[in-house]
């Protein structure tokens, strides 16, 4: 099985490549090998390398940037899956396109179903809605698309919440962070293996062509805050935990605007995929054990 991954170089690329199948030929794109900036270097992928799957972990992730840069976002997030299902339709192949929790607005206050209306906030979530959208157009009714919505990606690389509040913890004694935004964080580690479930699976037994993950439970961006500061000292990572303060959102001005509550119902999707739930704090653990252990590797 041929597979062409998008986003190589980010934190659930690097996953997936970690954690590839037995009999996979992985086609690893990143950003200098494959602009998702340009439908038609997408289209060209598909015909040059003819992929059973094309799996879309690449994306315009910079949720703030975005509001001013709407052009560059939605070429990436909703004209690139565009090509891909085009081409896709017409050379053969399947689709799992990677999304995210902010095609909803977070108003609801309970968790999002997978089969729920779309109706995103601002400029990131509306184009990679559009990109929902376009994949669903294309290679829906063949079903040989799939949509994999995720929220809060934690890694031990890369730039992602996790890590930043390890540096504040060594760097500041109190800072404060964001308590009445709600949601779920999701391991790279655990999503790569839903991804690769997925493609598994798809050949075997029908699917459902939406589907969420993340990890266990609820929490806040402060909730998991504080846990980093007690899992980091447990761990070693630095002396002594800062004091984290609890604030609002409207203390914390950005240019997006945020889903306050962005939890995604999981249950169908891992019933679907026969795989287990982790709860956040055992994967925030795992997580930074990698962390901790890359550490101690450059040490060496």
């Amino acid at each position: 099985m041929k597979v062409l991954l998008t986003g190589s170089a980010g934190q659930l690329g690097q996953a997936l490549i970690d954690s590839v199948p037995q009999g996979v030929e992985l086609i690893a794109t990143s950003r200098k090998d494959l602009d998702l900036a340009d439908a038609q270097a997408c289209r060209d992928a598909v015909r040059c390398h003819r992929p059973d799957w094309v799996l879309n972990a690449g994306a315009y992730t910079a949720v703030d940037q975005a509001e001013t840069q709407p052009e560059i976002a939605h070429a990436v997030n909703a004209v690139a899956p565009q090509a891909f299902a085009e081409s896709l339709r017409s050379e053969g192949g399947q689709l799992l396109q990677i999304s995210t929790d902010f095609v909803f607005n977070g108003s609801q206050g309970f968790p999002y179903q997978p089969d729920q209306e779309r109706n995103p906030l601002g400029v990131y979530g509306s184009t990679k809605a559009a990109g929902e959208a376009a994949v669903q157009e294309f290679l829906g009714d063949e079903e040989r698309s799939f949509i994999l919505r995720t929220s809060w990606v934690i890694s031990p690389v890369g730039n992602n919440f996790a890590r930043t509040m390890l540096r504040l913890h060594r760097q500041k004694t109190q800072f404060g962070v964001v308590a009445d935004q709600v949601g779920c964080t999701s391991s790279t580690l655990n999503l790569a293996q839903a991804c690769w479930r997925v493609i598994e699976l798809a050949g075997q037994k029908s699917l459902p062509t939406v589907m969420h993950w993340s990890d266990a439970g609820a929490a806040s961006w402060y909730d998991v805050a504080v846990s980093v500061g007690r899992m980091g000292l447990e761990l070693g990572l630095f002396d002594s935990a800062a004091v984290v303060q609890p604030i609002v959102t409207s203390a914390y001005p950005t240019k997006a605007q945020r889903p306050t509550y962005s939890l995604l119902d999981c249950a169908s999707t891992r019933e679907a995929l026969n795989l287990g739930a982790e709860h956040w704090q055992e994967a925030l653990w795992h997580v930074l054990q990698m962390v901790r252990n890359a550490i101690h590797l450059d040490c060496d």
